[in-house]
This record gives structure tokens, sequence and C-alpha cells, in this order.
């Protein structure tokens, strides 16, 4: 299809897919399935601005999600998010604002961007912190590079029991990084320590565990950090912020490289975001860190000061001597992280922490008394978990999710890569006692 906006001829069209490879443009996104291509625009011609508007309207209103009560994590989840958060960073000096190419003048982005840093590297455990990645997934990849050339190894281990959405990044990563991946098995729902220690080697340069993990439960992350660091290799764990309100952080269990998803921070769903990375690190590995980091200092007039202290970004220096290419500003999100942990404090997120993980022990004790449900692995979790029905009943699962829908419900997610039915059921501290008892009411009728 010509589109009359795009100045390219058909002439630039066909040397610019030739110098790919490609011989026409479908061939081009032919990794799209077909059922997400849209040919045609869905809107009618010749629409005046109220009548698009009441049209948009009436199509996000057939987005039932937004309607339903929320049990579904997998590694984004629906927390509350208090209402100077987003009063906050719609302010259009923040809403606005992109790259301080002079970075010094923009002294408000650089201090919200600094007390961004200063929370996160208390919450982790780490000495230093970057001023933000994409989301999650980038950081861990980030972090898995980083920690190859810090080794100067070409492997690196990998838990089975991480996010697989998190594992599919960190394929592509390395693939054109010379990356040499192998993954440790899972045992009981954790990454298998014995096995661990027989894949760990000379050429091991990280392991990447992810606590707590996919399914929930809280890794030993000290115990297999003293195992990978016998052999000199990297410890990285990709972490729950809100979680680290209540568990051993990051840094304590002697990561050298901390990284997570900090959408539970004050970002609401957003049908898949924008959302926000983390990454920090030891002192020692700081210059090795990808993007850039803001420090504090005094003026000629000895008043604070912020600036950008190191900033190895490929847009700053060489591309070839940058750690990274990650080049655009995603501070907005960091700011929206920045003020839900200000506004919190210490106790708020201890109490959201700590009523998560309460209610989530509520809802699995309660399935579990109807006779019908059982937990599929031991040990602690922290908002997470994983349950199956005992009569190993598969299609009872499709029709339970229907009820759920029907019910106002968006109940546990399948499992990716976990074959036996099972629900991954999430419990975060917005859900009420009502709420609660009428998942657990549905879900052992339904079997």
């Amino acid at each position: 299809m010509i589109h009359p906006y795009i100045p390219h001829t058909p002439e630039d069209r066909e040397a610019m897919l030739s110098a790919v490879g490609a011989a026409s443009a479908d061939e081009l996104y032919r990794d799209i399935p077909p059922a997400a291509v849209q040919k045609e625009s869905a809107l009618p011609p010749g629409l005046s601005e109220w009548e698009t508007s009441r049209r948009i309207e009436d199509l996000a209103g057939k987005n039932s999600s937004a309607r339903l009560v929320c049990f579904r994590g997998g590694g984004v989840y629906d927390h509350y998010v208090p209402a100077l958060v987003d009063s906050v960073v719609s302010r259009s000096e923040f809403y606005t604002a992109y790259t301080p190419y002079q970075p010094e003048i923009s002294q408000g982005t650089l201090q919200y961007i600094f007390e961004y840093q200063s929370m996160i590297a208390e919450l982790t455990g780490m000495d230093t912190v970057n001023a933000s990645l994409y989301d999650g997934a980038t950081a861990a990849a980030e972090a898995m590079i980083m920690a190859m050339h810090a080794a100067r190894r070409p492997k690196v281990l990998v838990s089975g029991t991480i996010n697989p959405g998190v594992r599919r990044v960190l394929d592509t990563y390395a693939r054109f990084h010379g990356v040499v991946l192998e993954t440790v098995p899972m045992k009981d729902g954790v990454t298998d320590g014995d096995t661990l220690g027989k894949m760990c080697d000379g050429d091991t340069a990280a392991l990447l565990v992810q606590s707590p993990n996919y399914f929930g439960l809280i890794e030993d992350t000290a115990a297999l950090a003293e195992s990978v660091h016998g052999n000199k290799g990297l410890f990285v764990q990709i972490a729950d912020p809100l979680s680290l309100a209540l568990l051993k952080s990051p840094g304590e269990a002697g990561a050298d490289i901390a990284v997570g998803e900090a959408q539970p921070l004050g970002l609401s769903l957003n049908y898949g975001g924008p959302y926000l990375g983390f990454i920090g690190t030891t002192k020692k590995l700081m210059r090795k860190l990808p993007g850039r980091i803001c420090g504090q200092t005094l003026d000629r007039d000895g008043k604070r000061a912020f600036v950008l202290t190191l900033q190895a970004r490929e847009q700053h220096i060489r591309r070839e001597k940058a750690t990274s290419n990650i080049c655009s500003n995603q501070s907005l999100c960091s700011l929206s992280a920045a003020v839900y942990m200000a506004t919190m404090g210490k106790e708020g997120l201890k109490d959201a922490a700590g009523q998560s993980l309460r209610k989530a022990r509520y809802v699995l004790k309660e399935l579990e008394k109807t006779g019908k449900w059982e937990a599929v692995f031991p040990g602690p979790f922290f908002r997470e978990f994983l349950v199956r029905p005992k009569n190993g009943d598969k299609s009872a699962l499709e029709k339970l999710d229907m009820k759920l829908e029907e019910e106002g419900i968006l109940g546990g997610m399948a499992p990716e890569g976990y074959d036996s039915p099972a629900r991954l059921i999430s419990v975060t501290e917005k859900r009420s006692r009502e709420e609660m008892d009428r998942l657990v009411k549905i879900m052992g009728e339904a079997l």
C-alpha cells in the first residue's frame, strides 16, 4: 500500500529493500503475524473532532480487562498508584521534558533522576544505579552483556525459573553478542543448586537468577551467589523492587549486579507499557554500567548541584567505546517511581509488600480448603503462587477462565513453558476480602 505522507519514492523503497535483501515490504515484516496486520484504517473518513472522540471512547470500552478485578501477574502487577504520582508527572515541565543535551542547565531533571537512583540503590543494596532502562527484560540483557565484558568470559548461566519473556530477550541479545547461554534446571520450582555447581566452570562469566522467580518463589540467592563466586563469576539478581521492602536485598545476598522491572513502583498496567527497567552494581563495576549516572556536587558558590557524572552511552562517546546504545530518555517513568517511593516511604512500601504477601497466602490457604486445589511447589513465595486442580482436568481450567471473566474477574494465567494444567495467581494489596473470597468460591465450584 502506498502512503502519500511517506516521502520516499518507489525507487527509494526498492533500493532500501534491495540493501537488506528483501523482495517486498511484506517480506520485510514477515515475522508479524498476518492477523495482527491491519491493511486499512478502522476509522471512517471525514469525522469531526467530537465524532472521533466518541468513536475512540466506544472502542476503548471494548477493553474488558480494564473493568475486571485483577488476579493476574506474570511480570506486571496491579498495585495501587497514589493520586500524587500522576499529579506530579503530568506537570508540563516533566511531561514534555526530553534528553538534557546541556544537562547542568536542567537541574530539575537531574535532581529527580538522582533521587530515583538513590532510592533504588537503597532498596537493592547496590553502590550505584543508572538513570533507568526501557524495562526489566532489557535491563537483564544489559546486565548479561555487562557481566560478560567485565569477566571476559563467554558463558552465562541462566536459571530455568526466570520469566520466559525475559529469557527470550536474553536469547536475542546473546545471539548478536557472542554469549553462550546455558540454562540451569529447576528443582521444586527453584534453581537447582547441585546442578549449578556442576555447570559452573572457568568459562562462566555470570549467573542470572530471578527472585522472587517466575512462579513467585523466593530463591536462596546467597547460596547461589556463593556458588558462582567460587568460580570467579558474577552473580546477577533479577529482583522485584517492592519485594525488597521485606526481603534481603541483592547487595546483602552478594549480588554484583541487580536488575528488575520497576513497574510495581507507581506505574499502572497500561496494557503493557511503557515500563521501567533498573540496573545497579558495585563500585568496582560502575564504569561498565550502560546509559548514564547522575551525581551530586557543589557549584562555585558552594550550593548543591547535580551533574551527569558518567555518560557511557553511544550518543555521548564513540560508538565502539560505549557500554550500550540505549539512548532515549525515559526518565518520566523513573520520576513516577521516585514520586511513588517518596510518597509511600519506608513503612508504606513495607505495608504494600506485606499486604500482598499475606493476601496471597490467604487465597492459597482458602483454595486448599476447598479440597480441589493444591500448590504446585513447596517453599516460601512473595505475591504469586502456582496452583493446580487435584483432578488434573485441563478442560475445566478453560471453562474456569471464561466463568471468572463473566463474573468480572481476570483470573490467574496459564504459566508459559509449564505443561501440566495450572494457574499462576497474583494477589496485591488492592484486593479486598470480598474479591478474594469471590475468586475462591468460583474456583472451587468450577471443579
